[in-house]
């Protein structure tokens, strides 16, 4: 006995333990599991936005995947849509195992798979169903539960069950089984589940992280787990997540660590902001960051999102507004700019904005505003922006003409909130890097990492990998960082430090 276990150890000393089957009775394994991908599919992602709009206006917004954050007082609950999600993984349930492919995701908690006794929902005929009287591991809860999701929702019960990951046996896992999916991005989506590996502070019902179980019952040899995303579109294998480690083949160099700032969501403080080298000025005070393995897109404040679309090219296609404030305002703006008027009160002082500063974000409020309110949202958000971006030029010592030039241009470039942002693929290659300035360390990404393609030959559509997200203070300004991030960089989810690593990914 003790011979077998100086071997394993000196096989994991020179790296050839991955090569050996892991035992599920072991107490302490580190447990890799491959990832699929999903080819991008634009028809999915204008269905992502079509669901989204049923219903009141921005349902399906960036603003409605995270619900609360738009609210200070507002709970802890996620609310995503995952149509475009582009990785995927099996695992286990019950005694024998039944399979099920889900979505690793990092931006919730709850382990939730469709239930046999889902009889009314179009998306459970497409998809497989737990069986509890086929699990001789199977414990009843029966407890109700709900998660919200921008473009719908599902229900169902709390069960227990034994949950098979990779060789891990995770014994009494609750978990949801549904038994209504609402909305027509469930049908359609490519997978039947959600393995949330968020914190339980934001977990429906308080279930307890599938994650956290493993850690409880001793499963990982460390407290962490790590995620590496293929991003070659030609490649077999779509990526792997590991439980309990990293694996040294997928990153180069050290990872940057940086401290959880809020255990809900993996979030953490990020820095400047970057585009061809130059900063936005958004973020150099610090912006908050969360890292989320169940989006494709990295979201940011639109202020920052117009300035890339506008360097890349993007067509912006909600402008009007914008461009009638700087032709209406802009010189009065500049004047009080230059006279040493913060830009937060200089919306209020020509009339446009009659409440407090911050920009307001009309996408997913619950209250319903007449259209003259709604107006008088826009032009003040409108106004909000301008003055920012002035400010920023006026720090370069720019003409008031060129500046006015410059910002009626970015004025075009606004993202649409239920859109894509489309841009010439011939011109990728003269694009600019954009920088993620994280703990004190610069994270780039270059044109072909944030420009997503789609189609072949002469049917190529390129996509902005950007989208907009306003989240007022305190919890913004807010980027979620998505697929695209993880992408280019290796990311080390450390529980037991409450750190988030990032290195570049090979």
């Amino acid at each position: 006995m003790r011979q077998g276990v100086v071997w394993a150890a000196l096989c994991l000393w020179v790296l050839a333990c991955p090569l050996l089957p892991v035992s599920s009775r072991s107490s302490r394994s580190l447990v890799r599991i491959g990832l699929k991908k999903r080819p991008l599919d634009l028809n999915n992602m204008r269905t992502t936005r079509i669901a989204g709009m049923q219903g009141k206006i921005g349902g399906g917004g960036v603003m409605s995947r995270y619900h609360g954050l738009d609210d200070p007082d507002g709970e802890f609950v996620s609310l995503k849509n995952y149509l475009d999600a582009q990785y995927f993984g099996e695992i286990g349930i019950g005694t024998p195992p039944q399979n099920f492919t889900v979505v690793f995701d990092t931006g919730s908690s709850n382990l939730w798979v469709p239930s046999s006794k889902c009889y009314f929902s179009i998306a459970c005929f497409f998809h497989h169903k737990y069986k509890a009287k086929q699990s001789s591991t199977y414990s009843k809860i029966g407890r109700p539960g709900e998660i919200h999701y921008g473009s719908g929702s599902i229900s169902g019960f709390f069960s227990q069950d034994n949950v098979e990951v990779g060789s891990l046996i995770v014994k009494d896992q609750v978990f949801i089984e549904a038994t209504r999916e609402g909305s027509l991005t469930f049908a359609l989506a490519k997978f039947d589940g959600i393995m949330g590996l968020g914190f339980q502070g934001i977990s429906v019902g308080n279930a307890t992280p599938v994650w956290s179980t493993m850690l409880q019952q001793g499963l990982l040899h460390e407290e962490l787990f790590s995620f590496w995303l293929n991003r070659n579109p030609n490649a077999e294998e779509g990526g792997e997540i590991v439980f309990g480690g990293v694996d040294k083949r997928h990153y180069r160099g050290k990872h940057t660590f940086v401290p959880v700032t809020q255990a809900g969501y993996w979030q953490f403080e990020m820095g400047d902001f970057l585009i061809a080298n130059q900063t936005t000025g958004i973020c150099e005070g610090g912006c908050s960051a969360i890292v989320d393995s169940g989006t494709s897109l990295i979201a940011g404040p639109t202020l920052v999102v117009t300035q890339i679309n506008h360097a890349i090219g993007a067509e912006g296609i909600v402008s009007m507004e914008c461009k009638e404030v700087v032709s209406q305002y802009g010189n009065m703006m500049w004047d009080l700019l230059v006279s040493g008027v913060l830009p937060s009160k200089v919306c209020s002082q020509i009339g446009l904005c009659m409440s407090g500063p911050g920009i307001r974000t009309v996408v997913g409020n619950e209250k319903t505003e007449s259209v003259d309110e709604l107006g008088d949202i826009v032009f003040c958000n409108a106004c909000q922006m301008i003055a920012v971006w002035i400010q920023s030029q006026l720090k370069q010592m720019k003409t008031k003409d060129k500046v006015l030039r410059y910002v009626t241009e970015l004025c075009g470039s606004l993202p649409s909130p239920m859109g894509e942002s489309v841009i010439d693929c011939a011109s990728v290659a003269s694009m600019p890097n954009i920088t993620f300035t994280i703990g004190d360390r610069a994270f780039d990404l270059t044109p072909d990492q944030y420009i997503l393609k789609t189609g072949d030959g002469s049917t190529t559509v390129c996509l902005s990998g950007f989208t907009a997200l306003d989240v007022p203070p305190p919890k913004g300004p807010l980027w979620i960082l998505g697929e695209i991030f993880m992408g280019v960089y290796h990311t080390v989810f450390d529980f037991g430090d409450l750190k988030i690593g990032f290195a570049e990914a090979l």
